[in-house]
């Protein structure tokens, strides 16, 4: 049987790769979307996205989805909430329907980009292991299940592990420093009125030095939290999450000076909790042009969730590639060149911001950072995107 070739590959469907195949389709490209995932719906998919104006909402208009995809923003989701470990609100800030950077929830903004395209474009089931290139800017990209194929042009969408990075650069991704443990409160307003109380109607921040409680209410009415700890890599490894209680216990044993209602937060948690490394490459993340291939989103500047750009960035990534690929037709590695310089120093810009908001939020005067940079005090920096969803290839 001869081995299947596909003009444009790209490796992952999440949010960058989907809106790089929808841009490249509304300018009559065809691309193969390559998922490890069984289907669209095999796996959660975090919790909402702030979409800024100046990246993620370009990118959805390139894609013809902006008018849809306002359909879908939850009303009130940019509020913001800034509390201190004795629960006493140090900034809250409503939402008043003039924000940039509307909310939507993640798993429906990933149905509409894969709604946005006809079956068969996204093969699922279909997990990468690795790729080489065979000359002439053409790879071979082999699957788990045994089979392979060839590409003119490959494209790695596949997050912090990608398997297509190695192409191009030997970099990989080096723990941060903080780790997350996350939890959910279903059906808020009715099961945890308190929690509810606490987060509001968008997004709370609650801080101490080297840790914090970070949430936002999801469309659902459920609230999702992200427990954030400054601790050694292997802090998570002693904790049994097979027991949700045990869990629970030594999540909290973190926060014991904490508010109860803060604690609440997690002690009241329904579920498993799920544990999360934060990691990141390097700021200024780069490499030399390779022909044939190149990455984007979190393969390409992956960087911690504390400038809220992860989403934003790979969504802008996708749309400006295709944008770039229809742009020169014929000529792929002018569109590859031109806009790997323009993403690079978006990139590093963006990941320098994450890297510093990281050191910001924690620091031993916590919240005193984050409101300075609310209110003009400090220096600037945008919300903060921790939906944290893991790589979809």
């Amino acid at each position: 049987m001869s081995t299947p070739h596909h003009p444009v590959a790209i490796v992952g469907a999440g949010l960058g790769g989907l809106t790089l195949a929808r841009v490249l389709r509304v300018h009559g490209v065809e691309a193969a979307v390559f998922d490890l995932d069984a289907s669209a719906t095999a796996r959660t998919q975090g919790g909402m996205l702030d979409i800024h104006d100046d990246s993620g909402q370009p990118a959805l208009r390139a894609a013809g989805l902006y008018d849809a995809f306002l359909a879908h923003v939850h009303a009130g989701g940019q509020a913001t909430r800034v509390l201190d470990k004795d629960a006493r609100v140090v900034l809250d800030i409503p939402d008043d329907g003039t924000g940039g950077r509307p909310e939507i929830d993640r798993g429906d903004l990933r149905r509409l980009l894969t709604g946005s395209l006809p079956d068969g474009v996204i093969r699922w089931g279909a997990k990468v292991t690795g790729a080489r290139p065979l000359g002439g800017g053409r790879h071979e990209v082999t699957l788990e299940d045994g089979g392979s194929f060839t590409t003119d042009l490959l494209v790695g969408a596949d997050g912090a592990w990608s398997r297509i990075r190695p192409l191009v650069s030997d970099a990989r991704p080096a723990y941060t420093g903080v780790s997350f443990v996350e939890a959910d409160l279903p059906d808020a307003d009715v099961r945890h009125p308190g929690s509810a109380e606490v987060v509001g109607a968008g997004m709370l921040f609650a801080l101490g030095a080297g840790r914090g409680l970070l949430g936002h209410r999801e469309s659902d009415g459920s609230l999702h939290v992200y427990t954030a700890v400054e601790a050694p890599e292997e802090w998570l490894d002693g904790i049994d999450f097979t027991d949700a209680e045990a869990a629970r216990r030594a999540v909290l044993d973190h926060f014991g000076d904490w508010d109860k209602c803060l604690r609440a937060l997690v002690a009241d948690a329904e579920g498993p909790l799920v544990p999360r490394r934060i990691h990141a490459l390097p700021v200024g993340h780069r490499w030399d042009r390779v022909p044939g291939v190149t990455l984007l989103g979190d393969a390409a500047h992956l960087m911690s969730p504390f400038a809220g750009e992860g989403a934003n960035l790979a969504l802008i990534d996708g749309a400006d590639l295709g944008l770039a690929l229809a742009a020169h037709p014929g000529d792929p590695e002018a569109a590859l060149a031109a806009y790997e310089e323009k993403m690079f120093r978006r990139a590093e810009r963006s990941a320098a911001d994450s890297a510093a908001s990281a050191a910001m939020l924690f620091r031993a005067d916590a919240p005193q950072g984050l409101v300075d940079m609310f209110t003009g005090a400090g220096p600037d920096g945008g919300e903060m995107d921790v939906s944290g969803a893991a790589p979809s290839a």
